[in-house]
């Protein structure tokens, strides 16, 4: 045998936005092992936010995986997986920051934590910014808007201070298409 083989799946746990399974895989040298996977069923949305002056419009909120406050580009999940992601994209930013866009345009697709997570999320860069009224947070969000340099972003990135992903990947690839 030379390849890798799943051999069974066994659903462990269904969330809300999660589905967490236990495979058993079949190794090339013939044992087993288990293996988590995270099935995340909607797939999501990022939003790059730009302000008439260059600044980037961030969103600070509490993270309970990492137990503090982060920074990131506004985000969340589609509502059902018909929704386009420019959808929800522009949905999550008017939510989170009271802003819409004028021009919304996607710049990214990736995949979050490929060792056992299948969670997509489609980056967008978001111009011609609007102020709407102002935020419009489900009850559980708690979140505050900032608006940054892109340089202080970029520094936060390579220092570590910013780590999640969406987050770095929609900076890094704007900061390349400028």
């Amino acid at each position: 045998m030379d390849q890798l083989k799943r051999i069974d799946r066994k659903l462990i746990h269904r969330g809300t936005i999660l589905d967490i399974y236990e495979d058993t895989m079949q190794l090339p040298n013939g044992k087993t092992e288990k293996w988590d996977f995270v099935s995340h069923r909607m797939g999501a949305a990022c939003v790059l936010a730009v302000e008439p002056d260059g600044k980037i419009l961030m969103v600070r909120q509490y993270r309970n995986a990492l137990e503090r406050e982060t920074l990131e580009v506004p985000a969340g999940k589609r509502d059902s997986l018909n929704e386009d992601t420019s959808i929800c994209a522009a949905r999550e930013l008017e939510e989170e920051t009271g802003y819409k866009a004028g021009k919304l345009e996607k710049i990214l697709s990736l995949k979050s934590t490929v060792a056992f997570c299948d969670e997509m999320i489609d980056v967008y860069l978001a111009t011609d910014l609007q102020k709407l009224g102002g935020q419009h947070l489900d009850e559980s969000e708690d979140i505050n808007v900032e608006s940054w340099k892109l340089e202080d972003l970029m520094e936060m990135c390579y220092s570590g201070k910013i780590q999640d992903a969406k987050t770095v990947a929609a900076i890094m690839a704007y900061a390349a298409r400028r």
